[in-house]
């Protein structure tokens, strides 16, 4: 019961928050409406960050306990992450069209970062998916699993260690009094921290849903492996 409601509550929840975006947000004032992607854009980043996290998390439990759930959960969330990742990069490059008068900026560091974030795991995924399967292959994917996650500080903090396009954070940056606010209108705001929460929710179901799906194929090909 618990993954189709995630799923319902992911569908639901993005039309509904899609539709208040283009049928109700005001248009920012500079860039118009090319801003409204940023809705699809940050909650992306948050469900690739979150997947690398979680296989990051994993890959140490693995080499600590050889657990094979942790294993498996790794991998699982690899590839959900492959996926935000790319929509990072495709939304992202919509967005500089308008803003930047320009789709790709080889000079900008967080751009350059995300894309070796994408190119390292898709590298761990080719690696699962060519090694022979075993305790080898576990193991050297939860070392590649370990070092690719030291990207997200990088990309976090380029914006402020190299010549970037890309601004400071784009939804609290620190007040005259020391304290965080918000960096843009409340209105603009809410609908982007309600588009995190679902990209959690999203990220949950995706995961879930591979969890079984990779259990069964095991299943599958155990079965399979019996019967020769």
């Amino acid at each position: 019961m618990l993954i189709p409601a995630l799923g319902w509550v992911s569908l639901i929840g993005f039309a509904s928050l899609f539709y208040y975006v283009f049928e109700w947000v005001p248009l920012e004032a500079e860039m118009k409406f090319s801003q409204k992607i940023m809705y699809i854009h940050l909650p992306t980043i948050l469900g690739a960050y979150l997947a690398f996290f979680v296989v990051f998390f994993c890959s140490i439990g693995y080499l600590w306990k050889r657990t094979e759930i942790l294993d498996r959960t790794a991998k699982c969330s690899a590839e959900i992450g492959v996926v935000f990742t790319g929509l990072i990069l495709v939304t992202g490059s919509i967005w500089g069209r308008p803003t930047w008068n320009a789709y790709w900026v080889w000079w900008d560091a967080r751009l350059i970062t995300s894309l070796m974030l994408f190119l390292v795991y898709l590298g761990y995924l080719l690696l699962r998916a060519f090694a022979d399967p075993g305790e080898k292959q576990a193991r050297l994917a939860a070392v590649v699993g370990i070092v690719a996650f030291l990207d997200i500080p990088l990309i976090h903090v380029s914006v402020r260690w190299w010549r970037t396009l890309h601004q400071p954070s784009s939804l609290f940056k620190v007040g005259k009094s020391g304290a965080p606010e918000p960096s843009m209108p409340i209105e603009f705001l809410l609908p982007v921290i309600a588009g995190l929460i679902l990209a959690v929710v999203l990220y949950l179901f995706l995961l879930l849903y591979r969890m079984r799906l990779e259990a069964r194929l095991e299943m599958v090909a155990a079965q399979l492996a019996r019967h020769r």
